[in-house]
């Protein structure tokens, strides 16, 4: 698969920040009073779990900040598919730097490849369904483009990113404005003509009343895959239609049965359990 890399501009102050945070007032007391600053080592970031791998270009990083003397050779680039044992990259450099820079560097890798990995696990049980997985705003505080680049490493697409990339009418929204009509009146405006307007619906008759007032696509929220059928027959290709509300392996097939375009999990993001990558000494 073809993933362009977010720019490094992007990732530095992150992977910085979290050097920073780790190295604390004094560095790395324990490597730095056992390991020789002459020695040099190569080490190996191996799979102990099967699923995709995310966030090299983060691992990577925080070696070369900690010492540029450190290289990476790269065997299974992001969006690999791993194995238990499959060597994903290989270190070489400054014993020091590789041991002082391998927590923060693991944490980015593994927990960008758990999300990864869920990604894959939920696009592997709709295969065969036009429906595609999507994500959500359920991000780590920070870490919103990394877990986002994460859920397309694992064959995933993203939804918006923030609050300014499209117009999302929920359910608080309506609420507030007096209606559907009234909600939808006023963003459409106020907002750009390039932006989309999508609008959250509970049931087959808040569906009816938003296709007649015309928008881009509608979020088809906590509704049963019979509901979801009827709804699809309603939309009738008018609008891109987005299933969303506890979906998981177990039901995403049913639901991308109905003929959605789109699945919305926020668990990719918030919930999902990293990868275990370890670094391990080269045989």
């Amino acid at each position: 698969m073809h993933l362009p890399p977010l720019p490094r501009i992007m990732l530095e102050p992150l992977v910085r920040a979290a050097l920073l945070e780790d190295l604390g007032r004094a560095g790395d007391t324990t490597t730095d009073a056992i390991v020789p600053a002459d020695h040099r080592a190569t080490v190996v970031l191996a799979s102990r779990q099967p699923g995709v791998v995310a966030g090299l270009d983060l691992a990577a990083l925080a070696f070369q900040l900690i010492d540029p003397a450190i290289g990476m050779a790269i065997a299974k680039p992001d969006g690999s598919r791993l194995i238990p044992g499959d060597v994903i990259a290989t270190l070489r450099g400054p014993a020091r730097g590789l041991l002082t820079g391998e927590r923060v560097a693991l944490n980015f890798l593994s927990h960008l490849s758990g999300i990864a990995s869920a990604t894959a696990g939920m696009v592997d049980a709709i295969s065969g369904h036009k429906a595609r997985i999507v994500c959500t705003r359920k991000t780590t505080p920070g870490l919103r483009a990394l877990e986002k680049y994460a859920v397309r490493a694992g064959g995933g697409s993203n939804h918006r990113f923030g609050l300014d990339d499209a117009v999302l009418i929920k359910d608080n929204h309506i609420a507030i404005a007096g209606g559907v009509r009234p909600a939808i009146e006023r963003a459409r405006a106020n907002v750009g003509h390039l932006v989309k307007i999508e609008v959250e619906v509970d049931t087959l008759r808040q569906l009816d009343e938003v296709l007649a007032l015309g928008v881009d696509a509608v979020l088809l929220d906590n509704m049963s895959p019979e509901q979801l059928t009827t709804a699809v027959g309603m939309v009738g290709g008018r609008a891109i239609t987005e299933a969303s509300g506890r979906i998981n392996p177990a039901t995403a097939p049913d639901i991308a049965a109905s003929g959605v375009d789109l699945i919305s999990v926020g668990w990719l993001t918030h919930s999902a359990p990293i990868l275990d990558i370890g670094l391990d000494t080269a045989a």
